[in-house]
């Protein structure tokens, strides 16, 4: 009996191996392909530029066609890779496979007229399209289209880069923060290798970067990989590529949301973006922030490949952020990952003089930390420095990409993924909660750098600013407007008990009732709006075990919440009044809209209005 269920055993893992090498290495090749023919066409877009640099005011005009094809036709492919990892994270409508080709060309089209984007998005986005339209050719499951999704981005970065190990490792961590998915390891590292092998088969060539350094010689003339003094430069270099990427992205953001106030038409958005390039270069008097930025043919510009040589270049890579965000936040397509290469080699460039450091080694450390701080994914970067540099540096290469990630804080260029492990204790953090709805919910990395500083000046001043008290504000900023009514949230376990002060665990547990009974039975007294206990049947919270529950067995550690509505300024009061009960629990605020639907002789009209009044909601007693 146990040899036959043995034997059964294997077969089915050979039968699961069977099936996702017959699903994936097609995929892989067609991704593979693609791939090399946008890298081929980027090459020769890249060449008519130099060759006639007026197409660099041809640029505005560019990123309206570029917004107009996307407005009529692009609209669910707007969402880029944060819809890639949305659809994996939760499965829904897919991923249109016309995003393949609308990433594709819009990004030939930026690069022809100059915009300084990447191509990482437009691989992965290929990459993802693919195997989404498989996934649904097939009808395969939510589960199996998952990891399909996830070996196609393994595929397209892996191709793109000619970095196989590195590209299946990303796809794995780019989801979540401080997670990687074990579940496709397979798929992925079998994707990444296929992508990039077939990549080169069609003649694509990747640029060579060489390090020199390889470390000093001891006492007996024997090269030793880790020198105390050295790393210890590494050390600052590496929180200084992890805040570089933190700018990177907020600005990012920020500009993107300013753009959007500033021209609510998502199609002339590029054309503001295109006149303040022109601008810019014209200022400067040079075109080096153009494109990638990988090579120039002029010897003295800045490029990557001038950055591992012995000349420094003290603010290239701020200029490189300035274009890159200005081309991104307006509406350019392509991606941000060439630009931060040409951004963390410029840095890691300019540090090497101050720091006494060797200019190759850094430019190598740059060019990786600062991606692996951007995109939180430390172990892909760390990899890809491997593959691309050699393992002859690997200690300064994993210092360098752990602290970039470690300083770049709950920020990344990626707004869908989730917080699966927080960088920093925080109870402000629900489990699994996307980077996009993090920056909603507390304060901004800008907030945290503004207090700091402002409390430093006081210290070196000796003088104190007198503060609000803080038992009637809250721990951040937050713009609140009269009669406000919101929702909190207040996460806990069923078995938690109402804890008074000065009782003891064994007395709370024997005498006192449920806590989320009792904030229910304390939100009546209050006069609050509505009180209800929400609970769970199935679920995992913390990046812990999934959990489950059954009408016959409950089971005490699924997270529930109770949800409280009413005016905001009573609810910060009753958070207040009943801290011992709260204390050190999940509270999400959230301001409530009233929408209402209008029968017309058109159809229905939804109307959206701020809830001024509690009685406007019309909630039941």
């Amino acid at each position: 009996m146990f040899a036959r269920a043995f034997v059964a055993e294997r077969l089915r893992h050979v039968g699961a191996a069977l099936k996702w090498l017959a699903l994936i290495t097609p995929m892989a090749a067609v991704v593979g392909s693609l791939c090399a023919g946008f890298l081929w066409s980027l090459d020769r877009v890249t060449q008519a530029r130099l060759a006639v640099p007026d197409l660099l005011y041809g640029l505005p005009l560019a990123g309206v066609v570029i917004g107009l094809i996307y407005f009529w036709m692009g609209r669910s492919a707007e969402g880029g890779n944060n819809l890639i990892v949305e659809q994996i994270h939760e499965p829904g409508a897919g991923v249109p496979l016309r995003m393949a080709p609308l990433i594709l060309v819009s990004t030939i089209v930026s690069h022809l007229f100059g915009a300084s984007v990447g191509r990482e998005g437009t691989a992965v986005q290929i990459g993802g399209s693919i195997a989404s339209a498989i996934g649904k050719a097939l009808r395969l499951s939510s589960v199996d289209i998952r990891v399909l999704l996830m070996a196609g981005i393994a595929a397209g970065f892996g191709a793109v880069f000619g970095t196989p190990i590195a590209g299946a490792v990303f796809a794995l961590e780019v989801l979540a923060v401080g997670r990687v998915e074990y579940e496709a390891l397979v798929p992925c590292v079998l994707a990444a290798i296929v992508g990039d092998w077939i990549c080169h088969m069609w003649g694509i060539h990747h640029v060579a970067y060489q390090v020199a350094f390889a470390g000093f010689a001891d006492a007996t003339g024997t090269s030793f990989h880790i020198d105390a003094v050295l790393l210890s430069k590494v050390v600052v270099a590496g929180v200084a590529f992890g805040l570089a990427s933190l700018v990177f992205s907020e600005l990012s953001h920020a500009l993107q949301a300013v753009f959007k106030k500033l021209c609510p038409i998502s199609y002339l958005r590029p054309l503001l973006g295109g006149l303040i390039i022109i601008g810019l270069v014209h200022y400067l008097g040079t075109r080096e922030y153009l494109g990638l930025g990988v090579t120039s043919p002029n010897p003295s510009d800045a490029s990557i490949v001038s950055f591992f040589g012995p000349r420094h270049f003290a603010w290239s890579w701020a200029w490189k952020i300035a274009f890159t965000v200005l081309c991104l936040g307006t509406g350019f397509k392509g991606g941000e990952v060439t630009p931060l290469f040409f951004i963390g080699a410029g840095l890691g460039n300019a540090l090497a003089g101050p720091l006494g450091a060797p200019t190759d080694l850094f430019a190598a450390l740059g060019f990786v930390a600062i991606f692996a701080g951007a995109s939180n994914t430390p172990l892909a970067c760390t990899i890809m420095g491997i593959e691309l540099f050699g393992a002859t540096n690997t200690v300064y290469i994993a210092v360098a990409c752990f602290l970039a990630y470690l300083c770049s804080g709950h920020s990344g260029i990626y707004l869908s993924q989730r917080i699966a492990v927080p960088k920093t204790a925080s109870g402000l953090l629900p489990p699994d909660i996307s980077l996009r709805n993090a920056r909603e919910i507390g304060p901004s990395p800008w907030d945290h750098i503004v207090e700091r500083l402002a409390d430093r000046r006081a210290r070196m001043t000796g003088s104190t600013t007198p503060k609000e008290d803080e038992s009637l504000t809250m721990p951040f900023p937050h713009h609140v407007k009269p009669k406000e009514i919101g929702m909190l949230r207040i996460y806990m376990k069923p078995g938690e008990r109402a804890k008074r002060a000065g009782a003891s665990r064994f007395r709370t547990m024997m005498s006192t009732q449920p806590l989320y009974k009792e904030l229910v039975q304390q939100a009546k007294r209050a006069g609050l709006m509505n009180a209800t206990a929400h609970h769970t049947h199935y679920g995992f919270s913390n990046h812990g075990h999934v959990q489950a529950t059954t009408p016959e067995i409950g089971n005490p550690e699924l997270t529930m919440c109770v949800e409280l509505i009413g005016p905001r300024a009573r609810l910060e009061t009753f958070c207040r009044e009943h801290g011992e009960l709260l204390e050190r629990k999940v509270i999400v605020y959230k301001h409530l809209e009233h929408w209402t639907l209008a029968i017309r002789a058109g159809g229905a009209v939804l109307q959206e209005e701020e809830v001024t009044s509690a009685g406007e909601l019309g909630a039941p007693d």
